[in-house]
């Protein structure tokens, strides 16, 4: 059975998300995406966790439905850990998605965890805890739960990251490296970037929204093809790479991401990797240390060029929101009526988003919806965007180049 997942968005109880996710609400938006399995997100706070057992009964092992059945969607306990800790001289900011396999385990794991920072502030809580102790702590209450590094390469909070990251995965979780065999890509690089270091030819590729809204659940998400949907299952085909097993990754255009190039977001400075060696990594404006992002990050640590493709990797797919690409179509504003009438009525007639971005054939569509929408689609399946970089922060923009002809014809019709 193929299907497609999201291991990681966020609830109501983080900061700077939307008070529309709720489970009823991020399952109907699931559907509307074409998300069959979503990460609960944010199990370590009390009254999500609260919220998750009124709400969500168990229907195979590790895996949940709503108890009112108002959606087929289905969930994973997931959680995300942003530990802050010192090492090697130098202060460490590392965020991990906990996987786990019961509600017993995440219980157990709330309990340990209340005893080291306070559960409550936060959906995704901040702990001054060494990102390997907080491996070890997880492997200790059941050996079936797992950890991946989220958004690995982000600068800021990250495995990898410029600001506050490691050079390797040796490097921060010394003796248990072997037991991280997954890495989240993040939205500012994707599976190409990440296969440029060979060390990573072990580790397997995820991808997800990381979502604090309802409309960005999918943007990033994992196509799975499997007999049955349990929580073994899953952490099987991801930790054995078996691409008979997980078909591919969705993914952003890299460069769409907040931190692809480097730059300085206050004086509006965005430079490559060679342009931050020109400047010795110092802002042109104002001379202050520039935030050094993902690609110019992947060079620094790969030993591979551009292009290699590792013997066991698993594929992806680049993908545009549905509403972007309605939005450019009718060159207006994404979040505009518009947009969202038109969003819905495709909705209504192909199932779901993802179901017209990627799985139905071009020639099903053909004719059956507006015809630049139709160009975009198709224009995104084949790559033909032109990229504006996103750095320090700030969304970069994936324009999709629409023949001129088109519209011509649109027009004289």
């Amino acid at each position: 059975m193929r299907f497609v997942a999201d291991f990681h968005l966020h609830s109501k109880y983080s900061r700077a998300t939307s008070k529309d996710m709720n489970l009823e609400n991020m399952a109907l938006f699931a559907e509307k995406k074409g998300i069959l399995l979503l990460g609960t997100s944010d199990f370590t706070h009390p009254l999500w966790l609260k919220e998750i057992k009124e709400n969500l009964e168990p229907v195979a092992e590790g895996i949940f439905s709503l108890k009112n059945k108002k959606s087929k969607t289905l969930f994973l306990l997931t959680t995300e850990i942003s530990c802050i800790f010192s090492k090697k001289g130098r202060l460490r900011k590392i965020h991990l998605l906990v996987f786990a396999p019961s509600l017993s385990f995440v219980e157990k794991f709330n309990a340990r965890l209340s005893w080291v920072g306070n559960l409550k502030a936060d959906g995704r809580p901040i702990l001054g805890m060494d990102a390997k102790e907080l491996l070890k702590l997880v492997l200790s209450l059941s050996p079936d739960a797992f950890v991946v590094p989220a958004h690995a390469w982000t600068p800021w909070f990250s495995l990898f990251g410029s600001r506050s990251g490691f050079d390797s995965i040796e490097e921060c979780f010394e003796g248990l490296s072997s037991e991280i065999f997954s890495l989240e890509t993040g939205l500012s690089s994707d599976p190409p970037m990440n296969w440029r270091l060979s060390v990573l030819d072990r580790i397997t590729l995820i991808s997800n929204s990381d979502s604090h809204s309802l409309s960005r659940i999918a943007r990033e998400a994992n196509v799975f093809d499997l007999e049955k949907i349990d929580f073994f299952e899953i952490k099987k085909a991801i930790k054995e790479k078996d691409n008979k097993k997980f078909l591919f990754t969705i993914e952003f255009f890299p460069e769409e991401g907040k931190y692809h190039f480097d730059g300085h977001r206050l004086c509006n400075q965005r430079l490559s990797p060679s342009e931050t060696k020109k400047y010795q990594g110092l802002c042109p404006v104002c001379k202050k240390p520039l935030t050094v992002g993902v690609l110019h990050r992947v060079e620094q640590l790969a030993d591979r060029p551009e292009g290699f493709i590792p013997s066991r990797a698993i594929p992806f797919r680049s993908l545009l929101p549905l509403s972007e690409i309605i939005a450019q179509a009718f060159g207006v504003l994404e979040n505009s009526k518009k947009v969202k009438d038109e969003y819905e009525k495709l909705i209504k007639d192909f199932g779901n988003e993802l179901n017209l971005l990627l799985f139905l054939p071009l020639e099903e569509i053909r004719g059956k919806i507006d015809p630049k929408i139709f160009q975009g689609i198709q224009k995104i399946r084949e790559g033909k965007v032109e990229k504006e970089p996103g750095y320090d922060g700030v969304y970069g923009k994936i324009k999709i180049v629409f023949d001129k002809e088109e519209g011509l014809q649109k027009s004289l019709f």
